[in-house]
């Protein structure tokens, strides 16, 4: 049974970018292109880099993204089963995406992995102000990397 101060919603571990035809045209347009650029070259192990890479992206573009159970407890975000705790992070920041709302949690080891978990806007207050009960609010912003993926709908 959860505790009066926990906050428990289920959200979507991702979300689903639109993506048309024209998408799959170009990816299959880029992907013939490197081919036979790796072909004409001789760079085999390019070759089985590129056809690798567009079967991952297929493969994880047709997986529908599983819906989690989140809480915030006194010891951490559960997510699912697994339970990231607040001395793991030196800080949270709240980001929008569209219509989508995602706090991302900032790992205190230089090469840790942030936590990013969606919530619906309804619960936005009630989420924040129990990441910022133990943890400092920082801005965030997608970094380079996070545009491209974006743009590229991946």
């Amino acid at each position: 049974m959860a505790k009066s101060q926990d906050i428990t919603w289920q959200a979507e571990e991702y979300i689903v970018p639109g993506r048309n035809t024209w998408w799959y045209i170009g990816l299959f347009a880029v992907a013939t292109a490197l081919c036979a650029l790796a072909v004409f070259l001789g760079w085999w192990t390019f070759l089985a880099l590129v056809i690798v890479c567009v079967i991952a992206i297929l493969t994880f573009n047709f997986r529908p993204p599983r819906t989690i159970d989140y809480t915030l407890t006194s010891e951490g975000l559960h997510e699912g089963q697994r339970l990231h705790k607040y001395e793991d992070f030196k800080a949270f920041g709240i980001l929008q995406e569209g219509t989508h709302y995602s706090a991302i949690l900032i790992p205190k080891q230089r090469f840790g992995l942030s936590v990013k978990v969606y919530f619906p806007k309804t619960s936005g207050e009630a989420i924040v102000d129990a990441l910022g009960a133990h943890l400092p609010m920082q801005d965030v912003k997608l970094d380079f990397l996070d545009k491209i993926v974006n743009f590229l709908r991946i």
